[in-house]
């Protein structure tokens, strides 16, 4: 495998993980252009001239601009850079040149962390990073002296030198702020709860098993039926979508609590909206948020990125003492003309039942006694959705039955909305902490009940207890369950699925979020002094300059004596030799002429002495240690 190969191989690698995020037209640019260069090393084809090589860098970049409308940002500028990389390939004439291209892979290397930054892809980019490295081993070997074999033992010598230092500078770095942000567009195609509800909104979340959150409680966790994650409130109904056209603003509805708080730590996944996950309801706001005027907690900023926060919760709560009449207007309002069928029966309930607990019951017992079903695949609704669902499908998701909960509870007179978050959540009996997925998103409502409050109804209970209280896959149909939730794997793939989740839980934390706070506590264990980064680079420094001192008096104490290396000692005696025979080596003489000049002046040893330097060459300059036996010998047995 020539030295081309070694780079157009790791160029590939490189590339490989992007292919999914360039246009489609840039993979085979890349592959053409390196089936060109290798045909030019061949001898089958020619450089391409500047007339040609300019006018094909000048399309690429406007087909890039064309795609992207931008040059800037992370989708574009990784593609201008994987663009920029084949193309350079065509102009390789020197060195120099070769080592340009070598050292833009490395950067291309990084920009795969734009994407993920999963063990998975650490690791493949690390195997990248290797075959990149010996491809720059390769072109700096001049001599061609070292095959695949060496070449890679090589790499992993330099690398795992490197790994001490590594870990000084990770843990001890100071983390005074961020020391880069991702692009606007890396957070582009988050999944995840939107600011909207529509029918099948929701539903459409269920096949992924994406992580939204993960929860550290103190003590004990509450049930399954008392994981209710507070989301989004939805104030605002068009006639088939929920959403919050004006947020609510004013000081958050007062929370009486009842009995003991829960202590817990969310580790929240980024997902590029402000709204953060407590239980119903949280008492303590996490630093950097705010509570809204329905009691969504919000951040001052999107989260894009991992975010860890403690709080404390009450799930047992009176929530709100009087109701603005501006909010009462708000959560009676209903769109003109919109589902007359909901609307007769909702007014049926409100002339002829005595209270609005009464109507709340009655809605309820409908969905419970009556023929509705819980199904992850609905049938489509027209454009009375509400009319549709309760009349005719009677087949829904959560979304379908809050939605119609709530507009049957406006038509009644009773203020409501829609609260969507999460509902549950799979305890990691490995970790001892809980999981919540995408899977586990989940609408309900909010009815205000004179002398109660705002109090939480969830509809789907009514319909299929089961979701709230064993979860999502317990709820459904074996056959409409997506394959990744199917509860078929024997007991040894679900413990492998838990520990690959807790491995995924340390490396979040402990390396993806080894931010300013856990270096803090962590160092902090050790002293005090260590909090502040004054401390952190006082041991930092401190540490690298022990590491370095450790290591040169290890190469000091490993390193050859000039009169112990048993091979110098044969040459300088072979050269003694001579010279008392008047062939005396000068100092500026390398070993080859000094033994051109010997062969001339004594042709009758010209043989014995080129094998001679030639056991020495190989020995001092080369690797295999085998001959030093047979160049001793030689000299032993030369008597010129």
């Amino acid at each position: 495998m020539n030295k081309l190969a070694w780079l157009l191989a790791s160029l590939a690698l490189a590339i490989a993980p992007h292919l999914q995020h360039l246009p489609p037209w840039v993979g085979p640019l890349c592959l053409a252009l390196g089936l060109w260069r290798l045909a030019i090393e061949r001898g089958n084809a020619r450089m391409p001239k500047k007339w040609l090589l300019l006018p094909l860098a000048a399309a690429a970049v406007a087909g890039l601009f064309s795609h992207y409308h931008t040059l800037l940002g992370r989708d574009a500028g990784v593609a201008l850079l994987v663009v920029m990389i084949a193309l350079k390939l065509m102009e390789m004439k020197s060195l120099r040149d070769t080592m340009v291209v070598i050292f833009l892979s490395y950067f291309l290397v990084i920009t795969g962390f734009l994407y993920s930054q999963s063990i998975p892809t650490a690791f493949y980019l690390l195997l990248v990073v290797l075959l990149t490295t010996a491809t720059m081993i390769g072109y700096s070997d001049v001599n061609n002296g070292l095959n695949a074999r060496p070449r890679l033992r090589l790499v992993g010598v330099l690398l795992a030198q490197a790994v001490p230092l590594m870990l000084v500078l990770f843990v001890l770095f100071p983390r005074v702020g961020p020391l880069w942000g991702l692009p606007k567009d890396a957070h582009a195609g988050t999944t995840g709860l939107s600011d909207s509800m529509s029918p099948g909104a929701i539903s459409q979340l269920i096949g992924s098993e994406a992580i939204a959150f993960r929860v550290d409680f103190e003590g004990p966790s509450p049930r399954n039926n008392q994981r209710y994650w507070r989301g989004p409130v939805l104030w605002d109904y068009d006639g088939r979508t929920w959403s919050t056209r004006t947020p609510l603003h004013g000081v958050a509805a007062q929370v009486a609590p009842r009995g003991q708080a829960l202590n817990y730590t969310v580790t929240l996944e980024p997902h590029n909206q402000r709204w953060l996950f407590a239980l119903e309801l949280p008492t303590i706001l996490p630093p950097g948020s705010g509570v809204s005027g329905d009691f969504q907690i919000l951040a001052h900023t999107p989260v894009q990125q991992r975010l860890r926060y403690s709080i404390a919760s009450y799930t047992q709560y009176r929530f709100g003492v009087e109701l603005d009449e501006n909010e009462r207007k708000r959560a009676l309002r209903l769109p003109a003309g919109a589902n007359p069928r909901a609307l007769e029966l909702a007014g049926h309930w409100r002339d002829t039942l005595k209270s609005p607990q009464a109507i709340v019951d009655q809605a309820l017992g409908m969905f419970r006694d009556e023929a509705f079903f819980y199904t992850h695949n609905p049938p489509l609704l027209g454009q009375q959705a509400v009319d549709d669902f309760l009349f005719d499908t009677r087949r829904g998701f959560c979304e379908h039955y809050a939605s119609s909960f709530v507009f049957l509870m406006r038509a009644a007179g009773i203020p409501a909305r829609v609260v969507t978050g999460y509902q549950g959540g799979e305890m990691n009996p490995l970790g001892d902490y809980l999981i919540v997925r995408q899977s586990d998103a989940h609408a309900w409502a909010e009815v205000w009940l004179e002398g109660q409050g705002w109090v939480r109804i969830d509809p789907t209970a009514a319909v299929s207890p089961d979701r709230i209280e064993s979860g999502i896959a317990a709820a459904l149909p074996g056959v409409e369950l997506p394959f990744a939730m199917a509860q078929l794997d024997p007991a040894w793939l679900k413990r492998a699925r838990l520990s690959w989740d807790l491995l995924n839980n340390n490396w979040n934390q402990w390396v993806l979020g080894y931010g300013q706070d856990r270096q803090s506590r962590f160092l902090s264990r050790f002293n005090a002094a260590l909090a502040s980064w004054q401390g952190m680079a006082v041991a930092m420094v401190t540490a690298i300059a022990a590491l370095l001192l450790g290591i040169a008096l290890w190469m000091l104490w490993h390193a050859p004596r000039r009169g112990n290396d048993p091979v110098q000692a044969a040459y300088l005696k072979f050269c003694a030799r001579l010279a008392r025979r008047g062939i005396a080596r000068s100092p500026h003489e390398g070993p080859a002429d000094f033994a051109l000049r010997a062969a001339r002046l004594r042709p009758e040893l010209a043989p014995r002495i080129e094998r001679i330097t030639q056991l020495y060459t190989r020995l001092r300059y080369g690797r295999d240690r085998g001959e030093a036996r047979e160049l001793r010998q030689a000299v032993r047995r030369f008597r010129p």
